[in-house]
């Protein structure tokens, strides 16, 4: 099976809120979604209780929540909920700045004609789509950026950039795409396709870290936004 055709069967299956709900995905999205509040209490046995299971896998998923930046823990006083706001958002959003920069980079050094041909058709059906269903956009958009960092040597830094793609996605479910992201976001693809297609490794590096920026700043827009319009508390 060749790379483009193994991503294209895999790339719906890392996404993990689509293939199942596990304890960590069930919690991950209470806590987003605001079913769990901030700084609220996560007691192991209520949580194990509540989903029907044991609570070794609630404690798992605490773990992985906690390495994601979603759950604070403290010594003899146990796991809360970290407040999801603007500043969560930035702070993943300034790391991937870093990181796809660098993936890209080495991308153009072993880009074929092949991957680049892929880029290309994935490129069209996303402007064929033209946000028509945000759920299918995102899984394309994926597949796109997959293509350039799957093979990278560095693993570790393609599975942080990987959560951090799943976490913005579910952070972002809820808010619609303005019409002037859309565009951006077409045109900075159209400038990093043509950009490895010139093997300019430079370009493509500086055009990743203004999609990652643009992104980052809508999603950050829109919460501000969604924040401003819930009613006051009298």
């Amino acid at each position: 099976m060749s790379t483009i055709t193994n991503i294209r069967q895999t790339a719906s299956d890392d996404l993990g809120e689509d293939n199942g709900s596990s304890i960590y995905e069930r919690l991950r999205d209470d806590i987003i979604h605001g079913r769990v509040k901030a700084n609220e209490r996560l007691k192991v046995a209520e949580l194990a209780s509540r989903m029907g299971t044991s609570t070794n896998p609630v404690r798992e998923a605490l773990q992985q929540l906690r390495g994601e930046g979603f759950v604070i823990m403290t010594p003899n006083r146990g796991a809360r909920v970290r407040p999801i706001g603007e500043e969560f958002v930035r702070d993943i959003c300034e790391i991937e700045v870093l990181i796809e920069p660098a993936l890209t980079r080495w991308f153009v050094g072993i880009a074929t004609q092949a991957d680049i041909d892929e880029l290309e058709r994935l490129q069209a059906e996303i402007e064929a789509l033209n946000f028509g269903d945000e759920m299918k956009h995102s899984t394309l958009d994926l597949q796109f950026h997959r293509l350039m960092y799957d093979r990278h040597y560095n693993r570790h830094a393609v599975d942080l950039w990987m959560r951090h793609r799943q976490i913005l996605r579910a952070i972002s479910r809820g808010f619609p795409t303005s019409l002037s992201r859309q565009s951006n976001v077409l045109d900075e693809h159209r400038e990093l396709i043509a950009c490895i297609k010139a093997q300019d490794a430079e370009g493509a590096s500086r055009a990743i870290g203004r999609h990652v920026d643009g992104s980052g700043r809508h999603i950050i827009e829109r919460m501000r936004v969604s924040r401003y319009a819930q009613p006051v508390e009298s």
